[in-house]
């Protein structure tokens, strides 16, 4: 019988999952013998050894280095451990859950090398710094590579040539034992019904947010959480009488647990930690014939959305459990012959006995001969790592506006990023059904002559100006945006209220006046047109956002349009955002003008882009793409980044290649870069980072069968509606309209503390409702398309750490030779033609640091 030689990140005791599943059917053909990550332990390092399961041997080795996992400090300590673990004139299968541990491989003389990746690691929590490193040598040298789910699998199959998916599967007589609903377990004995629980590991991965919703939304439910809490701290998770943490329990338990569920839960939070995970769970929860609901998980909703009930909203979550509690024995029974067939068609022992015959088929040494001796093992590591770590004078991450512009500012020695399949960032554009569409609303306008003739270089003849026709619609009638300076139509105790609280707002006080340098944009889309409309302001400086509103328009206009507009864009309360976005101090409203729009129609539109710029084809792409002929370094896209180690100036991309860089343009969130630095980090830069806060949108895209249904450009909604804005994209450029059709928005922002009240098909069907109800478009009006467009960062929030904690961040990076650059690295709220200025601002931070690479291409052509 030969021997598999197996080196795991998980303890055998720990939760019984695809290892213990996998090794304990393979033990019926092979020896098996399981190596631990080392413990720490006083003394001289040793062996700690236990026969689990026959056939299985688990070593673990304790040593005196308080270094964790497979660390470069441990391994001198566990190779003379080892050395006489493998059989005499035997050449053994040796088998990796962790890249961390090759190092150890070289003294094998391993006959076959497998690497089973069951999870994403360097995804998780903490992650070893060299793991994404050593799991590219990994597959330089493995003959096989099993995955564990579909996700994984599409991201590893183009790295490696013989890689083979294998989902979770699962012991179906083991769980079957469930059906048997009087065996309930005595730790859950007494709670009373319903009872919806989870089993399984409580770290990263949990999103207790989501329980805790769950809980407050149904006291009445008793939530039952069976498993061990680790890496993360227990005091986080929610505390609600109904909420129940069992700890962890036998494998051999788990199935009483289930006898006396209602519904099982799989409250996975949606992160880089659970992006590629396929669990184990959801099949073992199908042989107990039980309903099942989950968040929107790729490896559950793909094979099994349509018996999994599925949750991209806690409140869609929660409607799912409650629809769950109330099957009829009718859909019960016909959810359960689902399930069955389901649990049929797979089984561990099948997905063993198909990994057997590739390892079988597979000839010995074809790949591993090479690793015969640690020069071997050493010179493929070395060849890896050569292959990977190209060296470039500049990278820059993200080929948004300010990526693109700092691209084109800098000479050759450029590397540019993108993970996307198209630059441009959020100024992207998608086509549909002959239709085109923006991330967003997006329009050319600037006063930096630079920028505007920038225009013209970037697109040429393919560009149209016209005048803008922004409007907002409010007590049932539109009125010209800005709302302050064009009240005509509105009701007359409306006008009256607003007019009185603007004069309030610059008589009230006996504070004199003084000059401003002007707001730039009080609303993110441009209401700065009103406040710059006098050049008078009152001294003392408003303590937040809302004072500011009051101060500036008085509390009429605050009351009907910038209070709540501001509260549904932004979706924290206006109290906790400061002011110094907004320019200086506090300008007042210029009365004439509010007097003279709320007694006439206003005949034009009034403001710094009241005329406004478009490509005339190709939406907002084709100014992104316009950049590209003029780039004379190299871009790469579908290149995500996962890891920066900035001590190294290195990054790592999924594919697993590594770019050693002289300086870091970063346009990316800035949590985001620091996520990818980890622990290089340091634990206040890490806090600075998540005490960032944004704003998120989701951009529902909606064709529909008619032309001509509204001349206006983009129109704000400040009351009922789910969304705050329209974006006409249709009128932007007629040719974004399929023939016969027209094409617009509909933006919506959420956050942790507003999150969407529907997501999905749902949303696109209440837009579309909200616009027959504001009367947009008509009730009998086909819709011939419609698509969702997420982007989590949108808008960056201006609360009172805003300032402490970017500073902090940025001193941090700079330390790092990282230059941060446009709206989300500098977390600021810049248009286009800011991030364009940004990123040349960046261009021209490398070359003052650089010897010159060469003149870049100017503006003037």
């Amino acid at each position: 019988m030969s021997t598999i030689i197996v080196f795991c990140h998980l303890r055998w005791d720990f939760v019984f999952q695809r290892p213990q599943h996998l090794l304990t059917r393979l033990a019926n053909h092979y020896k098996i013998i399981l190596v631990e990550e080392p413990v720490f332990q006083e003394g001289a390092p040793c062996l700690k050894i236990s026969y689990p399961a026959p056939n299985i041997t688990v070593y673990q080795p304790q040593t005196p280095c308080h270094a964790t996992g497979f660390h470069d400090d441990q391994i001198p300590l566990l190779q003379p451990l080892l050395a006489d673990i493998v059989p005499e004139n035997e050449d053994p299968i040796v088998w990796f859950y962790t890249p961390m541990a090759l190092p150890l491989l070289s003294q094998l003389h391993p006959g076959l090398v497998v690497y089973d990746c069951m999870d994403e690691l360097s995804a998780f929590k903490n992650p070893p710094r060299q793991l994404l490193q050593r799991e590219t040598a990994l597959l330089n040298i493995a003959d096989l590579v099993f995955t564990g789910g579909p996700s994984l699998f599409e991201a590893k199959r183009t790295r490696h040539p013989s890689t083979h998916c294998f989902p979770s599967s699962v012991d179906a007589a083991h769980f079957a034992k469930a059906l048997n609903r009087a065996d309930d377990h005595p730790a859950q004995h007494d709670l009373p019904h319903p009872r919806l629980g989870f089993y399984g590991v409580i770290d990263e991965r949990f999103d207790p947010a989501l329980l805790q919703a769950l809980a407050d939304a149904h006291p009445e439910w008793q939530l039952v959480m069976v498993g061990p809490i680790v890496k993360i701290d227990p005091a986080q998770l929610p505390q609600r009488a109904n909420i129940h943490y069992l700890g962890q329990q036998s494998y051999a338990d788990l199935p009483r647990f289930l006898a006396g569920w209602d519904v099982c839960l799989m409250p996975f939070a949606l992160n880089e930690a659970t992006r590629f995970i396929s669990p184990t769970k959801v099949l073992e929860y199908m042989a107990a014939e039980l309903p099942i609901v989950s968040t929107a998980i790729t490896d559950v909703v793909k094979p099994y959305g349509d018996i999994v009930a599925i949750g991209h909203t806690p409140e869609e979550f929660i409607r799912a459990c409650e629809i769950a509690l109330a099957q009829t024995p009718q859909q019960r029974e016909h959810m359960a012959e689902q399930m069955r067939r389901i649990v049929a068609s797979t089984s561990w022992e099948a997905t063993g006995a198909r990994m057997k015959l590739l390892m079988d088929g597979t000839q010995p040494g074809r790949r591993s001969a090479r690793l015969t001796t640690p020069e071997g093992m050493a010179n493929e590591a070395t060849v890896a790592l050569r292959q990977s770590s190209t060296k470039v004078h500049t990278a820059i991450v993200g080929a948004g506006p300010t990526g693109l512009s700092a691209a084109y500012h800098l000479g050759t020695d450029t590397l540019l990023l993108d993970k996307n399949a198209t630059v441009g960032g959020w100024c992207r554009s998608i086509t549909d059904k002959g239709f085109t569409f923006d991330h967003a609303g997006h329009i050319m306008f600037s006063n930096d002559p630079y920028v505007l003739k920038l225009y013209d270089v970037l697109l040429g003849d393919n560009q149209h100006w016209q005048l803008r026709e922004a409007w907002v619609y409010s007590k049932d009638v539109y009125t010209r945006y800005p709302f302050q300076g064009a009240l005509y139509g509105l009701p007359p105790d409306v006008i009256r209220e607003c007019i009185m609280g603007a004069i309030e707002a610059r008589y009230g006080s006996d504070k004199p006046a003084c000059a401003n340098e002007g707001v730039d944009d009080c609303c993110a889309d441009g209401t700065a047109d009103a406040a710059n409309a006098s050049a008078a302001a009152v001294e003392d400086k408003p303590r937040n956002f809302e004072e500011f509103i009051y101060k500036v328009w008085g509390k009429g206009i605050a009351r009907h349009f910038a209070i709540p507009y501001n509260r549904k864009l932004w979706t924290v309360p206006l109290t906790e955002m400061e002011t110094s976005w907004l320019g200086g101090r506090v300008p007042l409203p210029d009365l004439g003008e509010i007097v003279d729009g709320a007694l006439q129609p206003v005949a034009k539109p009034m403001g710094p882009n009241a005329r406004f710029g478009y490509p005339i084809k190709g939406g907002f792409q084709a100014l992104m793409n316009g950049f590209l002929p003029h780039i004379r370094g190299k871009v790469e896209l579908k290149a995500d980044v996962v890891q920066i180690l900035p001590q190294e100036h290195v990054i790592a991309l999924a594919d697993g290649r590594r770019f050693r860089y002289e300086q870091l343009v970063s346009t990316m969130p800035l949590p985001e870069l620091v996520r990818l630095c980890g622990n290089e980090a340091p634990e206040e830069v890490q806090a600075a980072a998540r005490g960032l806060k944004h704003i998120s949108i989701r951009c529902v895209n909606i064709g529909v069968n008619r032309t001509g249904i509204t001349d206006k450009h983009w129109i704000y909604y400040p009351e009922d509606t789910i969304f705050h804005r329209i974006f006409v994209q249709g009128n932007a450029s007629k040719e974004c309209n399929a023939p016969g059709g027209f094409g617009f928005t509909c933006e919506i922002s959420y956050s942790p503390w507003k999150p969407l009240p529907v997501d999905g098909d749902d949303l696109i069907a209440r837009c579309v409702a909200d616009c027959v109800k504001v009367g947009f478009i008509k009730p009998d009006d086909e819709v011939v398309t419609a698509s969702i467009v997420d982007m989590p960062y949108a808008y960056v929030v201006y609360d009172h750490q805003r300032a402490d904690n970017v500073a902090t961040v940025r001193a941090w990076a700079e330390q790092h030779d990282i230059i941060l650059a446009g709206r989300y690295s500098e977390w600021e709220y810049y248009n286009s033609d800011h991030a364009f200025l940004a990123g040349k601002k960046a261009a021209e931070k490398v070359k003052a640091g650089t010897i010159e690479t060469g003149p870049a291409v100017k503006a003037d052509g």
